[in-house]
């Protein structure tokens, strides 16, 4: 060691400053300020050129020590003893390994870490981990900054041992009476760390495994008994497991101090630690050392709000949001720091889509239209208020310049197909054409039955592109979109695939939306220069949800047909089951029809008391119902079988049908009054949901039997929700309280496959606030600078934000 910094002497000045409340002490020569700012600025070259850096910048700040508040002055101590202690570690560790001979595959990057610099070259990153990292969207350090924590662990109380509760998250200062270090006699690739820690309430031991052959040396493992030596202080932080053996901390961190008095530095010990979404490979410790690594980054991040903006809506700057939303000081630190970063969210979402819609340049359809009142007179019925109404908004939007993305949700049965085809007839009748495309070939025959028959009655032509077919239609349909003879086209993901070409694409529909990710959305839109898009779902869509929503605007059909009746829906347990069954028969007496739904094709081996629908069908048939006619279907069964099973049953061929949930949307039978769901607990509530909108489609009593073996309390409050409530929005908010929701701005879609920042905030109503102060401030400065000319900092962070959605046509 160079003898021109004595560690020793610099940790005992450290200690006496924190036990005399960080006053500043005098010395004999010097204070304790200038003391440790001179002894940092003369490290010696042996020193890692991070600790060189880490140490100059520390030194920098003790010569501001007077100026400092006692926090400030308590954090400069504390990130001095890590410092002092992480050269200490590595001393004891010996010389770092000799070079290869051969070059590494990828150069280590040497030089200063910035905010784009590729993880791979963030010092212990590499290749493979940077490889693992990308599965989170993890590419660069200003990536990680972003990879915002999910939650936290509260490790900031200290607990005597003798108040260790099982379950609890805590940190416990102890000392150490005993520490093993052995490799297993069982197992030579098993080395074994046993700690015993005692403090004056009592004592506590802690276990440690290491799989790995480098454990078993000798070396590394004399190398741990010389960091944690008998007698040491230690701050150890976990969750408290009880064991057969007593109470435990499980999964510990260990952090050794120099006095009980010892601020705690530690990234995961004595505070608040942050807890993320992982993949396979990448575990806590790593990615909080990663965030660690890069934190000091926040200091180079330039906030591109305006000054003004932040000062009127009392925002946190954003490198002290970033820094406090990964390792808060404190509670309300971490919550102004959420705010800050949903605000953020918000404002640019609504900020690129407003953008976008003043640099896109859409079809103007005609003010007045002819085909509009034809179509209307060939309906049977009479279009209710809610669809007048929301045909007007569509037809507003239609008339403007810039694209609309508008969102239309209705109920099941509301009506949505007769709205989405005046605006397909709409953009027809401007010279343009319109492409319909839904999730599966069922729902895309069911629009195609039914618009076809209204397309034949007005002359018009219209198309159905699936998977399934055949060459010499699909070529056809292809040439006469590309020479704009076909104005409409109905279809499944077959409308995006590579070779369908547009002549003039003014109108894209898409049904149930949720069902394609945002990538297959997108490439539908672009096969036409800046159409509109109107997205249908008969999913309900929390009002939260929507009203949270910054690009997209959103029409509701809050009225159902006149005659439509309330459908009886009831909890079942599986003793009751006949009780269905005698109901089913009775409907199925009287001309009516029934589905039987199951969540499972097959009988699986690990869930074996779920029936299945293959199985299922075969027992109804032979046992409960051999006099009445049992169809199936499911989405193992190719196109043609599964349109011959929805034809038998449409046209009264069979009496029952069982079926998974490929009968959730698109298969439309007024005649069938029953819906009975097995394992009904299985299932979300709006899926529930969707499928009771199978029944009560006509004029007759329906009835919805959700038949449930569960007595969890969620699955109990998931069904009572159904059966107590007809109405889908109540309902979905029910849902997006019990599932959450999916990743908003990635490619997932579903249940709570993603993180959002704003789920942080205390409740909707936070939530609700934060994001229409987000909208209100985005309209206000795009209308006050509609180029950002006056504000270059968030110019560009708008267009570094605008690329990184870029195909996100669709931000829903």
């Amino acid at each position: 060691m160079d003898n021109s910094l004595d560690i020793n002497r610099l940790q005992q000045a450290l200690t006496l400053e924190a036990d005399r409340g960080f006053a500043n002490l005098q010395g004999r020569q010097e204070r304790f300020a200038e003391f440790l700012g001179r002894s940092l600025q003369a490290v010696p070259a042996t020193w890692e050129l991070r600790d060189r850096r880490r140490a100059e910048t520390l030194a920098q700040q003790y010569a501001q020590y007077d100026t400092l508040a006692l926090e400030s002055r308590q954090g400069l101590v504390a990130n001095t003893r890590r410092l002092l202690y992480d050269v200490r570690r590595q001393e004891l560790s010996g010389p770092p390994p000799p070079p290869p001979r051969k070059p590494p595959t990828v150069p280590k990057q040497t030089s200063h870490l910035h905010l784009d610099t590729a993880l791979q070259y963030v010092e212990g990153v590499g290749p493979r981990l940077a490889e693992k990292l990308a599965r989170l969207e993890l590419h660069t350090a200003r990536d990680v900054l972003e990879y915002f924590p999910r939650d936290h662990v509260d490790y900031s109380q200290r607990v005597p041992i003798a108040q260790l509760t099982d379950g609890q998250t805590a940190t416990v200062v102890a000392s150490i009476q005993r520490f093993n270090c052995f490799t297993s006699p069982k197992n030579p690739n098993l080395t074994i760390v046993e700690i015993l820690v005692r403090d004056r309430t009592g004592s506590l031991k802690l276990n440690r495994f290491y799989a790995g052959k480098r454990f078993s040396h000798r070396g590394w493992q004399e190398q741990e008994k010389k960091l944690y030596p008998t007698g040491a202080l230690v701050a150890a932080a976990g969750t408290v497991k009880r064991s057969k053996f007593g109470l435990t901390l499980d999964g510990f961190s260990l952090e050794v101090l120099g006095n009980a008095a010892t601020e705690i530095t530690s990234e995961s010990i004595g505070r608040w630690v942050p807890v993320y979404p992982l993949t396979e490979g990448v575990s806590p410790e790593t990615l909080r050392k990663l965030v660690g690594q890069c934190l000091p980054l926040t200091r180079t991040l330039s906030d591109s709000l305006p000054d003004s903006l932040r000062q009127s809506y009392r925002l946190l700057d954003l490198p002290s949001a970033i820094a406090q939303v990964h390792y808060p000081d404190s509670r309300e630190g971490l919550e102004k720091a959420v705010v800050r970063l949903a605000f953020d969210k918000f404002f640019y979402r609504r900020l690129v889509a407003l953008g976008r819609r003043q640099t896109g340049e859409a079809i103007a359809v005609l003010p007045e239209s002819q085909l509009l009142p034809r179509f209307q007179a060939i309906l049977p019925f009479a279009l209710t208020n809610a669809q007048q109404r929301v045909i007007a908004e569509i037809r507003q939007d239609m008339q403007r310049s810039v694209p609309m993305n508008r969102l239309v949700q209705g109920d099941v049965g509301s009506g949505k197909t007769v709205v989405a085809v005046q605006a397909i007839l709409a953009a027809i009748e401007a010279g343009y054409q319109a492409a319909l495309m839904a999730p599966t070939e069922v729902l895309s025959e069911q629009h195609y039955r039914k618009i076809v028959g209204w397309f034949n009655a007005l002359g018009l032509p219209v198309e159905l592109l699936m998977g399934s077919t055949r060459s010499a239609k699909r070529r056809e349909i292809l040439q006469q979109l590309a020479t704009g003879e076909l104005p409409l086209v109905i279809g499944t993901h077959a409308l995006i695939q590579e070779g369908v070409t547009f002549h003039r694409l003014g109108l894209a529909v898409i049904d149930e939306q949720h069902r394609f990710g945002r990538d297959q959305r997108s490439r539908l839109v672009q096969k036409g220069m800046a159409p509109h898009v109107l997205i249908m779902t008969a999913t309900p869509i929390p009002r939260t949800l929507y009203l949270t929503n910054t690009e997209i605007e959103t029409s509701i059909i809050d009225e159902l047909p006149p005659g439509r009746q309330p459908i009886q829906t009831t909890v079942l347990p599986p003793s009751q089951r006949r009780a269905a069954y005698d109901l089913i028969r009775r409907e199925i007496a009287q001309g009516r029809q029934a589905y039987i739904v199951l969540p499972l094709v097959e009988a699986s081996e690990k869930l074996e008391d779920i029936r299945s629908a293959i199985e299922e069908h075969e027992r109804l048939q032979s046992h409960v119902f051999p006099n009445f006619r049992v169809g199936v279907l499911h989405g193992q069964m190719s196109p043609a079988e599964k349109d011959a099973a929805i034809t038998a049953f449409r046209d009264r061929h069979t009496d029952i049908l069982v079926a998974t949930t490929v009968v959730e949307v698109g298969v439309d039978v007024p005649n069938a009054t029953v819906m009975a769901i097995e394992h009904a607990d299985r299932f979300g509530l709006a899926q529930l949901h969707q499928l009771r909108g199978r029944v009560g489609r006509g004029g007759d009593k329906s009835y919805c039997l959700l038949i449930s073996g569960s007595k969890t309390e969620a699955a109990q409050e998931r069904l009572g929700v159904l059966a107590q409530s007809q109405d889908g929005f109540y309902i979905a908010e029910r849902d997006f309280q019990l599932r959450g929701k999916g990743n908003d701005e990635g490619t997932e879609q579903s249940g709570h496959a993603g993180f959002a920042i704003e789920d942080r905030l205390p409740d909707e109503a936070a939530r609700l606030e934060v994001v229409q102060k987000a909208r209100q401030a985005a309209e206000q400065v795009l209308a006050e600078d509609p180029t950002l000319a006056r504000y270059p900092q968030l110019q560009a962070e708008y267009e570094r934000r605008d690329h990184r959605w870029q195909g996100g046509a669709i931000f829903t």
